[in-house]
C-alpha cells in the first residue's frame, strides 16, 4: 500500500457508490493494519512506529468499516480476506480474529474462503499462530527477505536468519495448510552466492508459495536517501535479472502463476490481478468495486474518528472508465501464466504481440493460442512488453 495517495472526487459521506455499480464475484477484503515495531529501510507503505496509543482501538474502527462495508454492498459473500500492513502480527491475535468474526457475521465468509495474514517472523509465537488458526485464519505469510545477516541488516529486518525457517515450522504445527515467504533480491551488498542461500533456505522451509521481488528503491525512504548520497549502490538490472533466473532455477518446480510468485496461489492477491473487486479497511487503504476505485484518508487517527462520526474514511474516489479498465487489464493480467486475451488488445497492441512471439518474449503455438502468454525471457522484460501490448 504505497504511502501517497492520488487525487480524487470526494466520497459521500455514507460511501454510496454510483447508481448501477454492483459487487461482483470473487469479492475480498483487504485489512490493513498500519503498525510497525521499527521501518524498514526500503519501505514506502503507510506505516507508523510511534502510535502505540492508537493500537488499542484499531479494532473498534476496523470493525466499525465492515459495518460500513456491508451497509454499501449489500449481501455478498466474502471469498478471500487479506491482512497486510505494516506488521498485522504486532497486534494481539484477539483483534485480528475479531475484524474476522465481524466480517463472517455481517457479510459472511463464502465456503473455502481464504483468509491470509502477513507477519514478520519475529512477531509469532506458537501460541499466537494458534490462536489465529483457530480464529479461523488458514494462511500466513512471513517477511523473510533473505537468510543472510548483512542483507537483513541493509533492509533494517528485525529478525534472525533461521528464524523464517522455524516460523514456519510453528505454522505447520498450529494448522495451517498454506504458508507463504516472501523474498527480497538485489539488495546492496548481496551477492549471487548470498541468493542462492536464501533461496535453498527458503525451498528447505517447506513453504506452500514463495514470492521473490527485486528491491525497489523508493524516493523518500531511508534505503532512497542513502543510495541519492552514494552510500550505498543502486540496484543493477543486469545483476536482478540474473537473480531472478536463480529464482527460476531454485522455485520452478513449484510452478511460477505470476512473474514474481510460485507455488498454490494467493487467490486474494490473483483478485486483484484479475480485476476483481474488494474493499480496503484501514488507514490508506485503496477499494475497487464494479469500476469505481477508492482510497481511505491515510493517517490512523483521521481514519478513525471519520468512523467513529458515522462518515465514510473515504478520502476520494474515481470512476474508471472502459478504456481505463481496458488498460489495467493489460497491465496486470500480461503477468499471470495465463496471460491475456489478444481480443483485448488494440491493432497496435495486437501487431507488437505478433512481434513478441517472433521474438521469443510470448509464448506461440497450443499454450499461446488467442492470448498473450510471457516466456521465461519474456518475464526478465515484463514491463517492456506490458509497454508495447497497451497501445
Amino acid at each position: 500500500m504505497p504511502s501517497a495517495l492520488p487525487d480524487g472526487v470526494p466520497v459521500p459521506a455514507g460511501g454510496a457508490l454510483p447508481d448501477g455499480v454492483a459487487v461482483g464475484r470473487p469479492f475480498g477484503l483487504y485489512v490493513h493494519v498500519p503498525f510497525c515495531a521499527s521501518r524498514c529501510g526500503y519501505c514506502d507503505f503507510n506505516t507508523y512506529t510511534d502510535l502505540g496509543h492508537l493500537q488499542s482501538g484499531w479494532a473498534d474502527a476496523a470493525v466499525a468499516e465492515v459495518r460500513l462495508a456491508r451497509q454499501v454492498l449489500g449481501p455478498v459473500p466474502v471469498d478471500t480476506v487479506f491482512v497486510g500492513g505494516g506488521t498485522p502480527t504486532l497486534l494481539p491475535p484477539e483483534d485480528l480474529v475479531r475484524v474476522l468474526r465481524e466480517v463472517d457475521a455481517v457479510f459472511g465468509l463464502a465456503p473455502g474462503a481464504e483468509v491470509t495474514t502477513e507477519a514478520n517472523p519475529d512477531s509469532v509465537t506458537p501460541a499466537s499462530l494458534a490462536a489465529l488458526r483457530a480464529g479461523g485464519f488458514t494462511r500466513v505469510s512471513f517477511g523473510m527477505q533473505s537468510a543472510a545477516a548483512h542483507v537483513l541488516r541493509v533492509l533494517d529486518r528485525t529478525h534472525t536468519p533461521g528464524r523464517p525457517q522455524q516460523a514456519v515450522r510453528e505454522a505447520y504445527d498450529a494448522g495451517f495448510g498454506q504458508v507463504s515467504l516472501d523474498l527480497i533480491y538485489g539488495t546492496p551488498g548481496e551477492s549471487d552466492d548470498d541468493w542462492r542461500r536464501t533461496l535453498d533456505a527458503a525451498r528447505a522451509a517447506g513453504p506452500t508459495h514463495v514470492s521473490a521481488y527485486a528491491l525497489i528503491v523508493e524516493e523518500g525512504t531511508a534505503l532512497g536517501r542513502s543510495v541519492a548520497r552514494g552510500v550505498v549502490p543502486a540496484p543493477d538490472d543486469d545483476v536482478l535479472a540474473d537473480r531472478y533466473l536463480l529464482a527460476e532455477e531454485a522455485l520452478g518446480d513449484l510452478g511460477w502463476y505470476e512473474v514474481s510468485n510460485w507455488g498454490a496461489p494467493c487467490r486474494h492477491n490473483v483478485g486483484y490481478w484479475r480485476g476483481g473487486d474488494w474493499w480496503g479497511v484501514g488507514p490508506g487503504a485503496h477499494s475497487h468495486v464494479g469500476g469505481v476505485r477508492w482510497w481511505n484518508a491515510k493517517h490512523p487517527r483521521t481514519w478513525s474518528s471519520a468512523l467513529a462520526e458515522g462518515r465514510s474514511p473515504g478520502a476520494g474516489r474515481e470512476l474508471l472508465d472502459a478504456e481505463d479498465r481496458r488498460v489495467e487489464r493489460v497491465l496486470l493480467e500480461v503477468r499471470l501464466r495465463e496471460g491475456l486475451p489478444l481480443d483485448v488488445l488494440h491493432p497496435a497492441g495486437r501487431a507488437a504481440a505478433a512481434r513478441h512471439v517472433r521474438d521469443g518474449l510470448l509464448e506461440p503455438g497450443p499454450h499461446g493460442e488467442g492470448r498473450a502468454v510471457l516466456t521465461l525471457r519474456g518475464r526478465l522484460l515484463a514491463d517492456a512488453v506490458v509497454r508495447d501490448l497497451v497501445d
